[in-house]
């Protein structure tokens, strides 16, 4: 009996690989179901003798059968609350929980939605064709930001699009109701530069040239990340409160900014410098013999995101400027700057096949609305690429060229070249730019930032 009672007790403690349950050095491991029922039987036996009827029909099996689906259920919760008590498991309102303990709530996704966009006016003959970039800034009637999600081409002869929007700032106050006064309008931000053609043509005529149709409301702004985005959100977060990776999250999670570089070059932010091994804390803040009336500064290099606009009341530099400030101690202060965004084109021959492409001259293939759908499409492909590079980060010959050859029908890219223009988004007309040799990557400067210009005509289809 003794002997059963030990073979008992080390069932009960160890699962059938030798592993402890409950809370172990792996973490806490819960019971099966049939480790459970091994158990149960297991101490029948020794409490009743060996000979007591524990087959399949038998009336104690099936109580002790019943036993361990609620013992199963309490290991199940128990399971679930220890795996809830870390970000790294955690799942749900759970992990929306420990976010709220280190203050960062589960951010909203934006709100989108489309447009109609179309000419209100001819155009008059010296601009025959408005241009809205990508991230062109509207306003609706409320005062809610929203940005265009996509190049538009209104000419004359074509003159309306169904264009995709994006509201600038995250949450659900950014659903708007298509039918309230708060819908979208032909209002575009007076600071933001991406609209001063349209604004300029409109001073010339004396009357709006475009109109807005918010025919369906923008939905999703109640949508929240995942909880593999905000996972990596709160893992990353640095747990002490002045350091060059907390200024870094604070600031990119300011809307509007893309990529964030701290420049810091004495190490007065930064607490694991060698220098910060030598003195006591108590006695002296951040640097050695720092005085608190001696002001520190360092620099925050801020790449825009879409829609952004740097300058201006409530704009992107002064939203950072306050996120900063939120956090930043006596005597230290920020140098926020734009990061110089470099525009970049490409140039490449394209061989196609199995696609609805018309044959024939090349001028007029070039032409063709399936040719340019396809050119959108590879651009949206770049795009994303380059979107994502940080500040200073190259841009990759063979990154560029693997997205070209990715879109379906594509067989061949040859003759594939990067071009930088120093000059503004947007602008390929009257610039001086460079070139890199068939092959090369594209070099990024120090506190420039890559950004695609959305131009098709380069990309040619033989």
């Amino acid at each position: 009996m003794a002997d059963l009672a030990t073979d008992l007790e080390a069932l009960v403690r160890s699962s059938e690989r030798g592993k402890e349950f409950g809370i172990t050095a792996n973490g806490f491991v819960p019971k099966p179901l049939g480790r459970l029922v091994d158990e149960k039987l297991a101490a029948a036996r020794v409490l009743f003798g060996d000979d007591i009827d524990l087959t399949a029909g038998s009336a104690v099996r099936k109580v002790l059968e019943l036993m361990c689906v609620e013992e199963l259920r309490c290991w199940e919760h128990l399971d679930s609350y220890s795996g809830n008590t870390s970000v790294v498991t955690a799942e749900g309102s759970f992990l929306s929980g420990l976010g709220e303990e280190l203050g960062i709530s589960r951010p909203y996704r934006r709100a989108v939605g489309t447009v109609t966009i179309s000419l209100a006016t001819d155009l008059p003959s010296s601009d025959p064709e408005l241009v809205l970039e990508r991230g062109t800034r509207l306003l609706s009637g409320g005062g809610h930001d929203y940005f265009i999600g996509e190049r538009v081409e209104l000419v004359n002869t074509r003159r309306s699009a169904l264009v995709p929007v994006i509201a600038f700032v995250p949450g659900p106050a950014q659903n708007l109701n298509a039918s309230s006064p708060d819908q979208l309008i032909a209002q575009f931000n007076q600071y933001d530069h991406r609209s001063d053609r349209v604004r300029s043509i409109e001073s010339r005529l004396g009357e709006p040239i475009v109109e807005i149709d918010h025919g369906e409301p923008t939905t999703g702004g109640e949508l929240v990340w995942s909880d593999e985005e905000y996972r990596d959100l709160l893992l990353a977060y640095p747990r002490n409160i002045w350091s060059p990776d907390a200024i870094r999250i604070a600031v990119s999670l300011v809307p509007g900014v893309r990529q964030v570089l701290v420049k810091d070059l004495y190490g007065g932010l930064d607490i694991n410098q060698s220098i910060f091994g030598n003195f006591s804390f108590v006695e002296r803040l951040f640097s050695q013999e720092r005085s608190l009336a001696s002001p520190y500064f360092f620099t925050i290099v801020v790449a825009p995101g879409d829609g952004a606009i740097w300058l201006g009341p409530s704009q992107l530099k002064a939203r950072v400027e306050a996120a900063v400030d939120e956090i930043r101690p006596i005597g230290i202060f920020p140098r926020v700057e734009e990061a110089s965004q470099i525009a970049v084109s490409l140039t490449c021959d394209l061989a196609v096949e199995g696609l609805p492409v018309p044959s024939g001259d090349p001028a007029a293939v070039n032409e063709s609305e399936q040719a340019k759908a396809l050119k959108q499409r590879i651009l949206n492909r770049i795009r994303r690429y380059v979107s994502g590079l940080q500040i200073a980060e190259a841009v990759r010959f063979a990154e560029v060229l693997w997205a070209i050859m990715e879109e379906p029908g594509v067989t061949n890219c040859t003759n594939l070249r990067l071009r930088r223009f120093p000059a503004s988004v947007g602008s390929t007309t009257a610039e001086t730019f460079d070139i890199a040799a068939c092959g090369s990557d594209l070099s990024i400067g120090e506190s420039e930032v890559a950004v695609l210009v959305e131009d098709l005509d380069p990309l040619r289809i033989l």
